[in-house]
């Protein structure tokens, strides 16, 4: 699921858990529900109250106040801000109004437990707010129009509303949030109110163009982002409407065969409505990363932070993969002296926030991991914030599930710093090893058509899968355009720690291409004594299924024409040998003994990523005419050694 589709899109909070179950095999979705606590009626413990707080325009914001019965203590504040409602969806509806009570109104029962005063607003624009939202608000904008806001401010104002006229509060307040509530928790403590204690920032879109939602490496995320704003439209306010989101209907059973019937982005546009091509035209139209996208990332301006803040991120977050990093180490270069933390685990865009978190399709990680992360790492981490409740273990500045092998760690900063630089080179006949080419004038090649691009997955789909980005690989190593290189068994464990780095040298006969790389976690053929490895309950794969399985560990693109810079793209040179190198992603990761380390490379990820046309053309321009099929080399010779570069930990 991602924040550009829904379902496909999961920034959705009040939608988490119907969005999420939509995109999984159907015993997974039973398994989600049965892992979901039972129904608790919050009107016996907490009372609703909500106002329209003045913004120091005059602008008024909704927001819902949800305040503990209990009046015998004060309670800190923990506050949510969205763009997605702060209403209930109840009856398949959205609705307003005191008497209407989710059935969570915190990150997880124990907050309700414990007693919190519960905020969520509707930020400047959208639903019962007034104002004009703006896509990734800017922080610094000096022709601010008329309701146009800034949210730093607009925090502050809040807070200040809400310590002089809610009762029986402690003066300290937390905020938190989701993907694109991630954002606006992120940006809410930029020279933020003294009485915010405590911030963490989830799955927090930080920059759109640069790893997170629309744009990896130069290349547009299409189906993701198609299917987000088809649902995700801008509205008149304030209203309570859409009361529910619609699905857009591809008129197929798979998004590869709609996508790829209309080819060009052009097309694409215009099999939308006027109104769901408002905010998606912009974000295809602006393909470099030009101001639009500049004036939208928030990272440079997380200053002046003074709260604690806790990070989240999942590893397998189709969504947001960047932004957990990128706020990370933003936030630690810019302001020393406060609690920044990081958590990343084993789990899709928001995962953590209701799943128990054992499993993602086939793949097993043998714990409740979200349970493990709710109670053990969320819940202290505010209590100790607000409250001044001593964790029974203090947190970790990174806590990092290692995959693989299904442990937790804890790091004193990320990457850890006992990670060192090690590269895994391509060789002849698809062979992958530690050692440098001594000799020789050695290339791979396949012929890259968009007529025929790679899917992403192997089964038909029209949302973007949860699963995707552990799915088994086979089917897409039985291609002729899709190179394979593979390591020996390997006889130790080797635990990959960071980033990881593409270093190749490629040609082509077009003058633009893209260049997909993967890396995947090869299990053995067979098992010792015949025995199974442990999976997950009853979404596990019959027994024997995961023999061979090559699980996706870590993919992205990169769009060729922006290998020096995405900000002037440059053509190829047809034939031309060019080094390329860019960031395929953070993974943590134990390749364990007996299985064996592939890298897959090849030029299209479809629908995925958008078609290119492999001619240097404007892409969101391209006519059909521009599509052409291309000769892809991929060199591992002495002078041109093709890689992989990792992070690798030494023996724990």
């Amino acid at each position: 699921m991602t924040r550009r589709s829904l379902p496909a899109r999961l920034p959705l909070l009040t939608l988490l858990v119907a969005l999420a179950c939509s995109a999984l095999p159907p015993a997974a979705v039973h398994a989600a529900e049965d892992a979901k606590p039972a129904p608790r009626d919050l009107r016996e413990t907490y009372t609703k109250y909500e106002y329209r707080i003045p913004m120091r325009d005059g602008t008024k914001l909704f927001t819902v106040v949800y305040v503990p019965k209990d009046a015998s203590k004060a309670y800190p504040f923990l506050i949510n801000r969205t763009p997605y409602s702060a209403g209930v969806q109840a009856e398949g509806e959205l609705h307003y109004g005191e008497d209407w009570f989710p059935k969570q109104i915190g990150p997880s029962k124990e907050f309700e437990d414990a007693g919190y005063i519960f905020v969520k607003q509707d930020v400047r624009g959208r639903y019962m707010s007034e104002g004009k939202w703006q896509e990734m608000t800017p922080h610094v904008n000096p022709q601010r129009a008329a309701g146009e806001g800034q949210e730093s401010q607009d925090m502050y104002d809040t807070m200040e509303w809400l310590l002089k006229n809610v009762p029986n509060n402690n003066g300290k307040a937390g905020i938190w949030g989701i993907s694109y509530p991630g954002f606006y928790t992120s940006a809410s403590i930029i020279d933020s109110h003294p009485a915010i204690r405590a911030a963490s920032p989830q799955a927090p879109v930080t920059d759109l163009y640069m790893g997170d939602d629309s744009y990896h490496g130069g290349a547009f995320m299409l189906a993701a982002n198609f299917g987000f704003y088809a649902s995700f439209t801008e509205q008149q306010n304030p209203t309570p409407l859409p009361k529910t989101w619609a699905d857009f209907d591809y008129g197929a059973a798979d998004a590869y065969d709609f996508f790829l019937k209309h080819r060009t982005l052009a097309n694409i546009l215009g099999t939308l409505t006027d109104k769901q091509r408002a905010l998606l035209a912009p974000t295809i139209e602006h393909d470099t990363y030009d101001s639009f996208w500049q004036t939208r990332a928030i990272a440079p301006h997380l200053k002046n932070v003074k709260a604690a803040v806790l990070t989240v991120g999942g590893w397998f977050d189709a969504e947001d993969p960047q932004g957990p990093f990128t706020t990370y180490h933003a936030i630690k270069k810019n302001n020393p002296g406060i609690f920044n933390g990081l958590v990343m685990g084993p789990w899709v865009h928001g995962g953590w926030a209701r799943y128990d978190g054992k499993q993602l399709g086939r793949v097993s990680f043998d714990s409740k991991t979200g349970e493990y992360f709710r109670q053990h790492i969320q819940f202290p981490f505010f209590e100790q914030q607000l409250k001044g409740v001593k964790p029974a273990q203090p947190i970790a500045e990174v806590t990092a599930f290692e995959t693989g092998s299904n442990v937790w760690r804890r790091y004193t900063a990320w990457p850890p710093v006992q990670a060192k630089a090690r590269t895994l080179y391509f060789g002849p006949n698809g062979t992958l090893t530690w050692q440098q080419p001594a000799a020789g004038a050695g290339y791979d090649e396949y012929v890259s058509d968009p007529n025929k691009p790679v899917p992403y997955i192997g089964y038909p789909a029209t949302s973007v899968p949860q699963e995707y980005m552990v799915s088994d690989q086979r089917f897409a190593a039985t291609r002729p355009d899709v190179l394979m290189y593979q390591s020996e068994v390997l006889e130790e464990d080797v635990t990959v720690a960071g980033p990881v780095t593409p270093k190749l040298f490629v040609s082509t006969t077009g003058t633009d291409s893209d260049w997909v790389v993967k890396l995947i976690d090869v299990y053995p053929a067979e098992y010792p004594n015949g025995e199974q490895p442990a999976r997950g309950n009853d979404v596990a794969p019959p027994r024997g299924t995961m023999a061979g399985y090559q699980q996706l560990v870590r993919g992205n693109p990169l769009r060729g024409k922006f290998r020096n810079g995405f900000t002037h793209p440059e053509p190829f040179v047809p034939g031309k040998v060019e080094a390329i190198s860019y960031h395929l992603g953070d993974v943590n990761h134990t390749f364990r003994r007996g299985h064996r380390i592939m890298v897959q490379v090849q030029s299209s990820w479809f629908p995925l990523v958008d078609l290119n046309p492999q001619t240097f053309v404007t892409i969101p321009k391209a006519k059909p005419e521009d599509f052409k099929a291309a000769t892809q080399r991929v060199y591992h010779a002495a002078q041109t050694p093709s890689g992989l570069q990792l992070l690798v930990l030494q023996a724990h």
